[in-house]
């Protein structure tokens, strides 16, 4: 009768262990059901892991000041100084400068085609520089100084050669644009320390006397276009 007694006893305790156990599992789907669930059920598919990038390369002259007003839009992922459309493989910046390479100083820009358009980054390259001006901007001289626009494809191609021609004809500069449009060769990155040379060398004369002005009248007028800041 004893042994009755204490299997029976063994055999509730056991039971309610299992309840107790169960409910707890049971609790912890309720608040977190991803948690217990296999890899297969909360994989999300390739289609909305998907997020789509454009880019666009400018050369307005050097581009220590192109960089600096491109990384200003809101909707800009990416900017990268670098030379394109010449014919030099891997060229250094001394071989850039010396204006033999045929390539321009330019920006690589990756940005998001839902917060910012590929209209408004060319409404932005054209107030930013001047585009009258034959291989040069200000003080810099050459080819690789060239006003440019490399389009990735039939669109930016088209909407580029249509704003120049209209910007021509609304008479908006005095003498007619000289802007290169072609087709995007290979882009090279220039070397490491002429990456987000505004940011980290603001207060170098060349920063405070040249950047620093055009970005204050880009503020201005693209004010509704910039990154928030906190």
């Amino acid at each position: 009768m004893a042994d009755l007694t204490k299997r029976s006893s063994m055999k509730l305790m056991f039971t309610t262990t299992l309840f107790s156990v169960v409910t707890f599992l049971s609790c912890a789907v309720r608040e977190n059901p991803q948690k217990y669930m296999t890899s297969s059920l909360t994989a999300s598919s390739p289609e909305e892991n998907t997020f789509r990038t454009d880019t666009a390369t400018f050369g307005t002259g050097c581009f220590w000041c192109t960089e600096a007003i491109f990384q200003q839009l809101d909707g800009v992922l990416k900017v990268t100084s670098g030379y394109s459309g010449g014919q030099v493989k891997n060229p250094t910046y001394k071989e850039v400068c010396e204006g033999t390479t045929g390539h321009a100083e330019c920006v690589e820009v990756v940005y998001d085609p839902t917060k910012l358009t590929f209209d408004e980054l060319l409404e932005v390259f054209w107030q930013t520089h001047d585009p009258t001006t034959l291989n040069r901007q200000g003080n810099d001289v050459g080819t690789q100084y060239r006003s440019a626009i490399f389009y990735h494809n039939a669109e930016q191609k088209a909407k580029a050669e249509k704003y120049k021609a209209d910007l021509d004809k609304s008479g908006a500069w005095d003498k007619p644009l000289v802007t290169e449009i072609t087709a995007a060769s290979e882009f090279y990155p220039a070397e490491n320390y002429h990456q987000d040379y505004y940011n980290n060398n603001g207060s170098a004369p060349y920063c405070y006397y040249v950047i620093r002005p055009k970005l204050e009248k880009f503020e201005k007028v693209f004010k509704s276009k910039m990154k928030k800041t906190h």
